[in-house]
């Protein structure tokens, strides 16, 4: 049962759970050096073995096999995904600059999606989004890293290679939307345009592709 994701997951658990390698396979009825092959990958488990863990784990076969990112295994849709304030939240306890901040960056997603959406080209869209994606891990992950206690068993790219990997898969993520754009048609856009197809959002974008010309030096304050 050759699956990639699963030695880590198996050991990211187990340090979830706060306990040794040894009281781990005691509990598991394996020994410590089958289990600690299994967490490294150097042997295959079984599939009592797999689902004796995940019954011990308390997760479902396929959060353990990496196949889903919910513990009890239910696959996300659409419909199912929160807006950002779902959870009632909202702005309480949060500074003015964060607000802020927060919105000019969503507001402004929310038109590159709609002028991709009215684009219409799947492999550009799902390109964009996955650059978007990887930028959004880079940042989490070093805030993540940022307390040497997290365990790093939380993700599964090398801690020591991932931003020189993240770095290189935008590149090539970023030379590959620009070759889509050469043979879609994009609308015509100024501002005029996008305050009165985005009146919402057309102002946000505004602000933020002023502040990023004057963090790149392309522009004065």
């Amino acid at each position: 049962m050759a699956i990639s994701d699963f030695p880590r997951m198996l050991t990211h658990l187990r340090k979830e759970r706060g306990i040794s390698q040894k009281a781990a396979a005691e509990s598991l009825g394996i020994s410590q050096a089958l289990l600690s092959h299994y967490e490294k990958g150097i042997r295959e488990c079984g599939l009592l073995f797999l689902v004796r863990a995940a019954d011990f784990y308390e997760v479902s076969v396929d959060y353990l096999l990496g196949r889903s990112l919910e513990k009890n295994g239910a696959s996300i849709r659409v419909e199912e995904v929160p807006d950002e304030d779902a959870a009632g939240q909202g702005n309480r306890g949060k500074s003015l600059m964060t607000v802020l901040n927060k919105k000019l960056i969503c507001n402004s997603v929310t038109v590159v999606e709609e002028i991709l959406g009215a684009i219409g080209d799947r492999e550009l869209i799902n390109k964009v989004s996955l650059y978007l994606q990887i930028s959004v891990y880079q940042m989490f992950r070093r805030l993540y890293n940022g307390n040497e206690e997290n365990p790093q068993t939380f993700f599964g790219a090398d801690a020591e290679i991932y931003a020189l990997s993240a770095d290189s898969a935008m590149k090539k993520l970023e030379a590959e939307i620009q070759k889509r754009l050469k043979k879609v048609k994009i609308p015509p856009l100024n501002e005029e345009k996008l305050r009165a197809a985005y009146p919402l959002f057309a102002s946000s974008l505004f602000n933020l592709l002023q502040n990023a010309e004057v963090a790149i030096g392309g522009r004065k304050k």
